[in-house]
């Protein structure tokens, strides 16, 4: 009995051990992370940027091209340079902002584009008052104007409705309405000096006779007319730099080549040159 109890006691031990796995730098939620950082960045630089060279009016420029409020045309003025965009290297073409190349080259442009887009509103809204003006004592002749803008400049649309006409269908001989129409607005014209051009346009229709006059002829011969009622109405003739026809090739309607809205003389008063 005294040996046994003297007899060493086996204790089994167990030893757990915690392995600890790396993850391969961590994930790649850390690049995602950083790459929103930099782009945020990236942005906030560059609206430091247009900011600190902008002006107040190229900044209502760029705020109005995301969110139009008056019917601009959007055409790009593209050119042979990367992205068919102008050179900002260029000393003769300059970037749609009006930077590039020399600096005062650079700020030379910027006052021409702002003088430019001033002038542009303040016809406009000459031209807004003649509407109203029209509408207000002879509403008949108003629904016949349009106002819009281009990239040349204001384009006054004297336009057909379906109920009166500015010619004789197939003529140049001008009705009552055009001329009262362009002797009215021949007055608003002597408040400003701008060059004009004169476009005739016709619908789709064609002559029935497939002869030497078309179209062509016929909506060149309007502007002509419309060209030679303003000069009688008190137009300076030199203010008229260019009179011509498109035919049906430009339609105010285009869903509706035959619409009588389509027949009409474009006044363009001239603001980009």
């Amino acid at each position: 009995m005294k040996n046994e109890e003297l007899a060493p006691v086996h204790v089994t031990v167990i030893k757990r051990r915690k392995i600890y796995q790396a993850e391969g730098h961590h994930g790649g939620a850390w690049k995602v992370a950083y790459a929103d950082f930099v782009t945020a960045m990236m942005a906030f630089f560059l609206l430091m940027w247009l900011l600190n060279a902008t002006t107040e009016e190229q900044r209502k420029g760029i705020a109005d091209y995301f969110n139009p409020t008056i019917p601009i045309s959007r055409i790009s003025g593209g050119g042979p340079d990367g992205l068919n965009g102008s050179s900002i290297f260029s000393e003769e073409t300059y970037a749609k902002m009006g930077t590039g190349a020399t600096r005062d080259k650079s700020v030379a442009g910027m006052e021409d584009a702002v003088s430019v887009d001033k002038q542009r509103l303040t016809i406009a809204e000459k031209l807004e008052k003649l509407k109203q003006t029209l509408s207000e004592n002879e509403g008949q002749l108003s629904e016949h104007v349009a106002i819009k803008m281009s990239p040349e400049g204001i384009i006054l649309e004297l336009a057909d409705s379906e109920d009166q006409a500015l010619f004789p269908l197939g003529l140049s001989e001008p009705t009552p309405l055009l001329q009262t129409l362009l002797a009215t607005i021949s007055r608003s014209f002597d408040e400003f000096d701008n060059p004009m051009k004169i476009v005739g346009h016709t619908d789709d229709r064609a002559y029935r006779t497939a002869g030497a006059y078309d179209n062509w002829n016929l909506s060149s011969d309007r502007a002509h007319t419309a060209r030679q009622l303003l000069g009688r109405y008190g137009l300076d003739p030199s203010r008229i730099v260019e009179v011509s026809g498109k035919a049906d090739t430009d339609p105010l309607i285009p869903d509706d080549p035959s619409a009588a809205q389509n027949r009409r003389i474009s006044v363009v008063i001239l603001t980009n040159r």
